[in-house]
């Protein structure tokens, strides 16, 4: 009896053992056609673009020749752009996030709002566009402009911004809050002083995601009418005579590397292909530099906090 129990404990052992091995290896396989997917898009764009670029193709405004067409007044309204982008989003997002998992009352109104941002994380990103058509471009009557454009995908990331910032505060231990507490902190400077810190890290991963995916929206910007042929570049924020700061960019027309690209790849010409592959290399480049920064930070502050 005593056998017969132990071989039917070995058999369980080995079918869980087996079962492990089997889903392990699904998993690795699973990852490695992501990987493998990826890598090779990734080649075939550096293959077709990367004897494109220049310092030509970076200082050149867009041309119907494609031997003359550059990225210049596009790689500067991504710039304009994700930085309205950023300004907005961030700090709204930050702070509603703090508000929310922090001062609200657990009720079934704050589970409304938590339902309601979850779900706008996942709105088709043409409604913003819609949305900003009638709020921005003519509620507010900025027009098309590079203010427009980054209100308009700081409505789309705010949601992410938000449910990171949630998600981070709440992977705090509340023994740390505890302790805050017990040294005489109030809860502002238990949040600023104790909570914050230990969560900042996973709040710039949010953030870096969040803005990875405004960077490369095409959809919402030609709804509020980003132009597609732009041969000029907004005036500079900074001027050379007082009062030295200059907001008039924020009204002017812009165009950004993602409908750069779609109206490039909309042509027949192989060349404007090349061209729209270099300019797709670009933007690839500026997301990595923009995770690279957010991984620096992250090291910088977990390094700092020995968290």
């Amino acid at each position: 009896m005593a056998t017969q129990n132990m071989r039917q404990v070995r058999n369980i052992i080995h079918r869980n053992k087996l079962a492990e091995y089997i889903f392990s290896i699904i998993g690795l396989l699973s990852m490695l056609i992501g990987i493998v997917t990826l890598f090779a898009l990734i080649f075939d764009l550096i293959s077709d673009g990367v004897l494109r670029l220049s310092w030509q193709f970076f200082t050149s405004f867009p041309s119907r020749r494609a031997a003359n067409a550059g990225i210049l007044s596009a790689w500067v309204g991504t710039i304009l752009v994700m930085l309205v982008t950023a300004s907005a989003a961030i700090p709204i997002g930050i702070a509603s996030g703090i508000y929310l998992e922090e001062y609200a009352q657990k009720n079934w109104i704050a589970d409304l709002i938590e339902i309601n941002v979850t779900n706008l994380a996942g709105v088709p990103s043409i409604i913003y566009g819609l949305l900003a058509l009638g709020l921005f471009v003519y509620g507010f009557k900025l027009g098309p402009s590079v203010v427009t454009a980054g209100l308009t995908l700081a409505l789309l990331v705010l949601p992410v911004v938000i449910v990171t910032t949630r998600e981070a505060l709440r992977a705090i231990p509340n023994t740390i809050r505890e302790a805050a507490y017990a040294a005489g902190a109030s809860k502002w400077q238990m949040i600023w002083d104790h909570v914050l810190p230990y969560s900042t890290g996973s709040i710039l991963t949010g953030i870096i995601v969040a803005l990875a995916r405004a960077i490369g929206e095409t959809a919402p910007l030609i709804t509020i009418g980003a132009l597609t042929f732009i041969a000029f570049l907004p005036d500079a924020p900074i001027k050379g005579q007082f009062p030295f700061i200059s907001f008039a960019w924020l009204l002017a027309p812009f165009t950004v590397l993602p409908i750069q690209m779609f109206d490039w790849v909309s042509r027949p010409q192989e060349a404007f292909q090349v061209n729209a592959a270099a300019a797709g290399i670009v933007l690839i480049g500026m997301t990595l530099a923009m995770n690279a920064i957010a991984i620096f930070l992250r090291y910088r502050l977990r390094k700092k906090i020995k968290w």
